[in-house]
């Protein structure tokens, strides 16, 4: 595909760091900078703490779902007037004491793939967490660049707005001196005034414009509203797409864009919960135990004999719970997941076909701004021209002020749509590579919190493991998943 001036290329394509093609340091520098401070970021970053901590409690439910030590101490005392008080012997003690101490536990075995579907849903939904992030690193680092052409956009219509108000003042100097002259009449003094000013009204409302794309800026870079110069410096170019520009094949967008993998990991995780809730079907088998010690001090026994073997106690066998009666509950609550599994399927499809269409859109922007640039280049420029002979004609009394007043607003206004069309081309690149999904490979090997967040987090709860890069790293084979202790 070709524009003209500009090539796209079917080419491999380098997305890991797309914004460099600008060849522009000081965006390269933001987009660090936003990584390592964006704000909704870093929440995308806990998600993914929060779903690997969630699949650790999906698998340990695959082993013995209730273990607990025991123990207790209770004080009894029985009525000397109730119903076994006559035939009690004389002497009798109503009051007793009794401990115990001991362990049990309780295992439903995983007959139907309960527990193991339900580590495979929040397996995908792990994985989920890292592709929204993703997703969120692919917007951010578009976002970041789309926010600085726009101020350097912005920067490039004030020079020009005030550019256009020295040759204003100066053609109100010349008005003013022919009608002191007496060659002209007070009215060419106050449409040149009356331009004038009305110039300079605009410059304000530009700047309050670019004020306020600065503090989005900001928000972006994860810092209060604040003076930006030593980021932005003093360059204020709008930056440039390259002449060539490679896109790779857009296809693979479909393994590439992380709102498509999003989709398909849900509607992966939505699966499995339909086995989850079939299980609910059969009946489920549980091995229960109890082992410990009892003691009381009833007649001749004493609490200090709980630590005898002579004073053991314990129960182990098989158990069954089956819901044969549900009412078609159960048979309901499967298929409202079956329904909703099939809406993730129409999900992921429409995702897929939003993402072709806006690559195409991005492309069709792109190539179409760039014929439009050269249109309005050709205009700024006889603009120009004609605002300089109209300009000389008048100071010669070839013309009246009303030809110098037209020309001057037509230059004005077509230097302002040339700044805008400039910007419109890198803008446009920008759509391109974001709806290609690009940026978000910078996301591996590094971390998804920073260092000392991950630290403060530690201190604050166990977290094991978890909090190293490598547990929270996705793994293309899955392997044996064993207790996060």
């Amino acid at each position: 595909m070709q524009a003209d001036g500009h090539r796209l290329l079917s080419s491999p394509a380098d997305y890991r760091k797309w914004w460099a093609v600008f060849q522009d340091p000081v965006l390269d520098h933001l987009v660090q900078v936003a990584c390592a401070q964006n704000i909704p970021l870093r929440v995308a970053g806990a998600r993914v703490f929060e779903a690997r901590a969630r699949l650790g409690v999906a698998i340990g439910e695959q082993y013995p779902q209730a273990q607990q030590a025991v123990g207790a101490t209770e004080y009894n005392r029985e009525s000397e007037r109730g119903a076994s008080a006559p035939q009690r012997s004389a002497g009798v003690d109503f009051n007793s004491k009794q401990a115990q101490v001991g362990a049990t536990a309780s295992w439903e075995f995983d007959f139907w793939g309960k527990f193991r579907r339900s580590v495979e849903s929040e397996d995908a939904s792990f994985l989920g967490s890292i592709a929204a992030y993703d997703s969120a690193l692919v917007s951010l680092t578009a976002d970041v660049a789309s926010t600085y052409v726009l101020i350097r956009t912005l920067e490039e219509r004030l020079r020009i707005a005030r550019d256009n108000v020295s040759v204003q003042k100066e053609s109100l100097r010349i008005a003013e001196a022919r009608f002191k002259g007496g060659a002209t009449s007070d009215r060419d003094v106050q449409q040149a005034l009356t331009q004038l000013r009305s110039t300079e009204a605009g410059i304000p409302q530009l700047a309050a414009r670019l004020r306020q794309v600065k503090n989005a800026l900001c928000t972006l870079l994860g810092v209060p509203p604040r003076n930006l110069d030593h980021l932005l410096g003093d360059r204020s170019a709008i930056p440039e797409a390259p002449l060539e520009v490679a896109v790779g094949i857009p296809a693979d967008l479909l393994r590439r864009r992380p709102d498509i993998r999003i989709a398909e990991l849900q509607a992966a995780a939505q699966c499995a919960l339909i086995g989850v809730a079939k299980a609910d079907l059969y009946p489920a088998f549980t091995l229960n135990g109890t082992f410990g010690y009892l003691a009381s001090d009833v007649g001749r026994f004493h609490l200090s004999q709980i630590a005898s073997w002579d004073s053991r106690t314990g129960s182990f066998g098989p158990a069954f719970a089956w819901n044969i009666l549900n009412y078609g509950q159960i048979t309901n609550a499967v298929r409202v997941q079956d329904a909703l599994f099939q809406e993730l399927i129409f999900t992921y499809q429409d995702t897929v076909l939003r993402a072709q269409q806006e690559v195409e859109d991005g492309l069709i922007g792109f190539l179409q701004s760039e014929n439009r640039l050269v249109s309005l280049e050709e205009a700024a420029a006889a603009a120009k021209r004609s605002a300089d002979l109209a300009l000389i004609q008048y100071r010669e009394g070839a013309t009246d002020y009303t030809t110098v007043l037209t020309a001057q607003a037509a230059l004005l206004a077509q230097q302002d749509n040339l700044a805008t069309g400039r910007a419109d081309v890198p803008q446009g690149l920008i759509t391109v590579y974001r709806a290609l999904g690009g940026g978000w490979e910078i996301r591996e090997g590094q971390r998804f919190l920073p260092a000392d967040v991950t630290q403060t987090m530690g201190s604050r709860t166990d977290w094991g493991g978890l909090l190293d890069p490598a547990a929270v790293e996705p793994q293309t084979e899955r392997q044996l998943l064993t207790p996060d202790w």
